[in-house]
C-alpha cells in the first residue's frame, strides 16, 4: 500500500460530501479519556488550492467537518477504520508557500458551545437516557445516542435544574454519572453511554510486547500521588424533587492496599455532589465506582508502539516489558496520519496480570 493510501480524509458540509480524499502530508488524531472532547485532530495539507476563502469552502469553519479513516492492509484489500468526525477549527497557511494546517474536535464540542440560554431541567423526562437524549437533541436533533452499558440500565432520572449559561455537556456528563456510566463521542460520531472501565474485569483489547514479533518500540514509566484518593464522598441534595439530602462515603479498606485508608499513604478524600443523586444507595454505587478509579495507582506508562486504529480510550491493554506483564487502562492515544510513524500511548493504573 502506498504512503498516500494509509489515510483517507473526506470533507462534508451540512451533511453533503464536498471533497473526497483530501491529500494529507502530516497529522494525527488524539483520543483522550481525560478530556471533555474525546477526539481531536491535527492536520497538514500541502495543496494550497484548498485554503478556504469563502464560507462554504471544504476547509472553512462554518460547520464543515472532516471524516478521517486509517487503512489496515489485508491480502484481500484495505479495511478503512474510522478515527472520528471532526468539526474544523482554525485553518491557516502562508498564502504563497503553504502548507495549510488545521485542527478539529469531535461532536462533544458542539454540545459544550450550546450553553443553556435559560434555566433548564430534566422535568418531564422519566429516565436518565431520556434526559441525555433531550439535552443532546436540543443542540443536534439528528444525533445518535447509544446505551452500551453492560446491563442496558436506564434508571429513573430525578428532576435537576441547571442555570442559564451553564455548560450543557457538563449536564449530560452529570446525568451519565448518575447512572454510574460515562459518555463520549465515538469514531462513528455516536454518543455512547458506557460502563466505567475496570482493569480487573474488562477484557484485554490488545497486547503490546517488546522483543521479536512485538509492537512495542519504546517505554517510559512514571509514578505520582496526583489524582490518587483513598476515600470518595458522594452527596446529593435536590430541592426540585423535595428530597432529603443524602450522602455516602466509601473507603479503601483493603489491608493489602498501599493506599488503604489510615495507612502510610494518609487520608485523601475525593468529593462529588450531584442533584441527580437522591438516595443513599445511589450515592454509594457512584462512590464505589469512583473509588476504583481513584485508588488506581497513578503509574503512567508512556509508550510508542505500532499504530492500532481500532483502539479506544478505556480499553484494557496488556503490556509485556522489562520482564513484567501488567494490565493498564488506555488513557490517551495518538494515531499518526501517515504510513510511517508510531502511536504515542498513555496507560494508567498498572495491575499485575496473573492470568
Amino acid at each position: 500500500m502506498s504512503h498516500r493510501m494509509a489515510v483517507k480524509v473526506d470533507a462534508y458540509y451540512d451533511g453533503a460530501l464536498t471533497r473526497a480524499n483530501i491529500p494529507v502530508s502530516d497529522g494525527s488524531v488524539t483520543l483522550d479519556r481525560g478530556s471533555k472532547v474525546r477526539r481531536s485532530l491535527s492536520l497538514t495539507v500541502a495543496d494550497l488550492s484548498l485554503l478556504p476563502w469563502n464560507a462554504t469552502d471544504p476547509l472553512a469553519v462554518y460547520g464543515q467537518e472532516l471524516r478521517v479513516f486509517r487503512g489496515i492492509p489485508f491480502a484481500s484489500g484495505t479495511e478503512w477504520v474510522p478515527l472520528g468526525t471532526f468539526r474544523i477549527d482554525e485553518p491557516s497557511a502562508d498564502v504563497h508557500r503553504g502548507p495549510i494546517t488545521l485542527t478539529g474536535k469531535s461532536a462533544e464540542v458542539a454540545i459544550q458551545d450550546d450553553r443553556f440560554a435559560v434555566p433548564t431541567s430534566t422535568y418531564g423526562y422519566a429516565t436518565c437516557v431520556d434526559a441525555i437524549t433531550y439535552l443532546i437533541h436540543e443542540t443536534d436533533p439528528s444525533a445518535v445516542i447509544v446505551n452500551a452499558t453492560s446491563d442496558s440500565r436506564n434508571p429513573a432520572c430525578p428532576v435537576a435544574t441547571w442555570n442559564a449559561q451553564a455548560d450543557r455537556w457538563d449536564a449530560v456528563v452529570q446525568v451519565a454519572r448518575a447512572m454510574n456510566a460515562e459518555i463520549y463521542c465515538d469514531a462513528t460520531n455516536r454518543y455512547v453511554i458506557a460502563d466505567t472501565p475496570n482493569v480487573l474485569t474488562s477484557p484485554v483489547a490488545w497486547e503490546i510486547a517488546e522483543g521479536e514479533g512485538g509492537t512495542l518500540m519504546s517505554a517510559a514509566r512514571a509514578m505520582s500521588r496526583a489524582a490518587v484518593y483513598n476515600a470518595v464522598q458522594v452527596s446529593g441534595e435536590n430541592t426540585s424533587s423535595n428530597s432529603t439530602p443524602v450522602s455516602a462515603t466509601v473507603y479503601d479498606s483493603d489491608v493489602t492496599s498501599p493506599t488503604r485508608w489510615g495507612g502510610p499513604f494518609g487520608k485523601v478524600t475525593k468529593f462529588y455532589s450531584s442533584a441527580l443523586l437522591t438516595t443513599v444507595a445511589g450515592c454509594t454505587a457512584v462512590a464505589q465506582s469512583m473509588l476504583f478509579d481513584a485508588t488506581a495507582p497513578n503509574i503512567q506508562a508512556s509508550i510508542a508502539a505500532t499504530p492500532n486504529p481500532a483502539l479506544e480510550p478505556a480499553d484494557v491493554i496488556r503490556l509485556r516489558y522489562a520482564r513484567r506483564r501488567n494490565l493498564f487502562l488506555l488513557q490517551a492515544l495518538t494515531i499518526p496520519l501517515t504510513a510511517t510513524g508510531s502511536s504515542s500511548i498513555t496507560l494508567r493504573g498498572g495491575k499485575e496480570d496473573t492470568a
